[in-house]
């Protein structure tokens, strides 16, 4: 094949990049055109998708013996239902997910063949907790790094407790940390950069604690513990004569990438999560941004769950305090962590252009590209992607007046915003911050001058800035819905609320809902079970209809599994709330500082005029929810930064704890699976994957534990199950009691 020229993407100035011509919109074939299944590497037909995934995996499959080594196929979670349902057919792409073999280079390994090429490998035939004693000596020095800060460490290694006692190898914390460094796990190294925004001061010094983007994301790719619950494939799956959307992989934006890609090159869309937060818990505490990372090619099930380890912290972006005057104050920070990004994302850019040859969870060779797909983020975070300022939509042109319309407007493409940008920087110096900002305000922009995916192909903010469940949807109900209630309610909601029997899966609140001032997103899913009727003989029949068809739009925007006429209905919903809000506003139940408002200009209102086209080009809205990366701010976030000193080189020792916990993860999974070996001639980590019984990887929450169950099922129980994100609305819809609430 021929190799692309390596490109550049920094380069000097505003110099546009030409628009992809062809990511336009997007006419699908009649699923009734294609007559058969296509093998995607020897081209034979089939009468279905399930004969050609047969065909692949079969002995005579037409992979070269070199290539498939006995390798199963997974099989996308689209086509994985009961087998009474036999009304389900798929069309693949024919050029996608193809295996290359590189000259005169070593076969490719998985991250975890990586490991057993240790230098030290040989002394863990005999014990794989090399250098440590055995399991109890890893135990304890993992407990003592991941809890004690090195002061403390001296401290309890120093009892008199010792002296009647057999010791630990390490007899201090230099030795512990000695051996810590043998362990064969490493993961993309941690890094410490400091920048300056010239002409600006901060307060404190500005350190970006970041490791590559590309480098997480191949050692994601390349992790066999996902091996059943990936997809490399874009392909159509059809229920009938209806198309469905679910992951990534059925949506119109797969196919359109890999169209635009060599052929046999696989895709890895990018995933990122972002969000302010303190990861200090003292007296002016130290915030920062965390950036979170995964692969779309992970089942959606599967990397819902933050404790699987599908997302990779990438990097922590500094918000500082410019000594500037408070008006500039926010766009210097935004400015910040644009160029940020544009670090630490700078060669998957490089790779989304380009491409990058990968090793995935089966050690097989693959083209990749990289484009971003989803960049999940609540409003002011995704106003401050998107470059426009707070009154303006950062998916569509709509402004502030328009925020209640109820006819979608036209998407705000990356494009456009960027034509923008360079026109007002041919103009006005873009560090003029008074006059540059006063012009920019004038477009609807935040005065951002190098948005980081401007250079990032197949990468367009009204597309990769996906609806996101838990502020659009959840907080909206708890900011707006549930106020209009209360305001035209008041105590009888709480009265009404008490009265409720208690019934199993559903929440009593025994203290009623009014006093609450914050909610989880668990609580706002328990009142919306049942607020519809406890809305009836107080208010009006439009009010009742406008939150029925409220609540009917949040729950259809959370199926995992959409058809077309469920995203029809969905959009009825929205249309239906807009048909009766007119009564909210007749009950004077939207009030303000100045008494009651005669208008809906919300902006997460005018968001949801996007879920639909969101759908289409993304798929099911659920995966793309904030609720897995709010978990991750607590559990990946503050643990690191509360054993620091504090001291000057602060984060250096943050970087070098990172670097500890991500070795200390990757060597708990090598013993694990290496104390199974019990096949000679054979990898146990590879036969783990292939032998993966099928109803373990589809029932198991977490992959790690289904493989683990196979390969070392004593072990098994050292590892914690994690609690999944679950759609506790689609339960409710299709239980017996739900009839009797609506």
């Amino acid at each position: 094949m021929a190799y692309p020229q390596p490109y550049d993407p920094y380069n000097s100035g505003f110099q546009r990049e030409e628009a992809d011509s062809d990511f336009g919109e997007f006419t699908e074939n009649s699923p009734f055109d294609i007559a058969v299944a296509l093998c995607p590497n020897c081209k034979k037909p089939y009468q279905s998708s399930e004969e050609v995934i047969e065909h692949l995996n079969s002995a005579d499959s037409c992979w070269p013996e070199n290539l498939t080594n006995g390798s199963l196929l997974p099989v996308p979670q689209a086509l994985q239902r009961p087998p009474e349902q036999t009304d389900l057919s798929a069309k693949y792409h024919p050029t996608s997910g193809y295996h290359y073999l590189l000259p005169d280079q070593p076969p490719p390994r998985n991250i975890f063949q990586e490991m057993q090429g240790h230098p030290l490998q040989q002394a863990r035939e005999t014990n794989v907790w090399y250098p440590f004693d055995g399991l109890g000596e890893w135990s304890l020095a993992k407990f003592l790094v991941e809890n004690l800060s090195q002061t403390q460490i001296d401290k309890f290694l120093k009892l008199d407790w010792f002296q009647t006692r057999e010791r630990p190898q390490f007899k201090s914390k230099d030795e512990l940390f000695f051996y810590m460094q043998q362990l064969p796990g490493r993961g993309p190294k941690w890094q410490c950069t400091k920048l300056k925004l010239k002409g600006y001061e901060s307060e404190q010094a500005i350190h970006l604690i970041w490791r590559d983007a590309l480098e997480v994301t191949k050692q994601l790719f390349a992790n066999p513990v996902y091996a059943k619950h990936m997809c490399y494939d874009p392909h159509y799956i059809y229920q009938g004569q209806e198309r469905q959307f679910g992951e990534f992989w059925t949506s119109d934006d797969a196919w359109k990438i890999q169209d635009q890609l060599p052929e046999g090159a696989t895709i890895v869309p990018i995933v990122l999560a972002s969000d302010k937060t303190p990861v200090t818990r003292h007296t002016g505490g130290l915030e920062m941004h965390p950036l979170f990372l995964t692969i779309g090619n992970i089942q959606a099930d599967v990397h819902m769950k933050a404790t699987s380890h599908a997302w990779q912290c990438t990097a922590f972006m500094p918000t500082p305090t410019f000594v500037v005057n408070s008006d500039f104050q926010t766009l210097l920070r935004a400015r910040l962590w644009h160029k940020c990004m544009d670090l630490v994302c700078s060669n998957l850019k490089v790779a989304a252009r380009v491409g990058e040859y990968m090793v995935d969870p089966s050690a097989r060779m693959r083209y990749c590209f990289t484009p971003l797909i989803s960049h999940v983020a609540d409003l002011p975070e995704q106003l401050m992607i998107a470059c426009v300022m707070k009154n303006s939509s950062p998916v569509t042109t709509a402004t502030h007046k328009e925020f209640g319309d109820e006819t979608p407007h036209p998407p705000r493409n990356g494009s456009d915003t960027y034509t923008l940008i360079q026109q007002l920087c041919n103009r006005v110096d873009p560090w003029n911050l008074i006059v540059f900002v006063r012009e920019a305000k004038k477009l609807h922009l935040s005065g951002v001058h190098l948005p980081y995916w401007r250079n990032w192909r197949h990468s367009n903010p009204a597309r990769f800035l996906t609806p996101e469940i838990l502020h659009a949807l959840h907080k909206f109900f708890f900011d707006h819905v549930l106020k209009w209630i209360k305001q035209i309610m008041g105590h009888e909601l709480d009265v009404r609320f008490k009265s409720h029997h208690k019934r199993t899966g559903i929440r009593h609140f025994s203290g009623g809902v009014s006093h609450v001032n914050q909610m989880t997103g668990r609580e706002h899913r328990d009142i919306q079970r049942t607020i519809v009727p406890t809305l009836w003989g107080v208010a009006s029949p439009g009010f009742i209809r406008a939150v029925r068809a409220m609540i009917d739009f949040i729950y259809l925007a959370q199926n995992p599994l959409h058809t077309e006429s469920s995203i029809a209905s969905m959009a009825q919903a929205l249309r239906d709330f807009h048909n009766n809000k007119q009564a909210i506003l007749d009950a004077e139940a939207r009030q303000g500082k100045g008494g009651a408002k005669d208008d809906f200009f919300i902006p997460k209102l005018e968001l949801m005029q996007s879920f639909t086209r969101a759908i289409f080009h993304v798929g099911s809205l659920m995966q793309w929810t904030a609720d897995v990366s709010e978990c991750l701010l607590i559990t990946h976030c503050k643990h690191p930064f509360e054993r620091t000193s504090r001291q000057r080189d602060f984060v250096s020792q943050i970087a070098r704890i990172l670097d500890r916990e991500e070795a200390i993860r990757l060597f708990d999974l090598y013993t694990l699976l290496s104390s199974s070996s019990s096949m000679p001639g054979q990898d146990p980590l590879i036969n783990a994957v292939i032998m993966e019984d099928e109803e373990i990887a589809s029932t198991e929450t977490d992959p790690t534990l289904a493989w683990v169950s196979n390969a070392n099922p004593a072990a098994q129980l050292r590892l914690q199950a994690p609690r999944p994100v679950r759609n506790h609305f689609l339960k409710g819809i299709l239980s017996d009691n739900a009839h009797l609430y609506l």
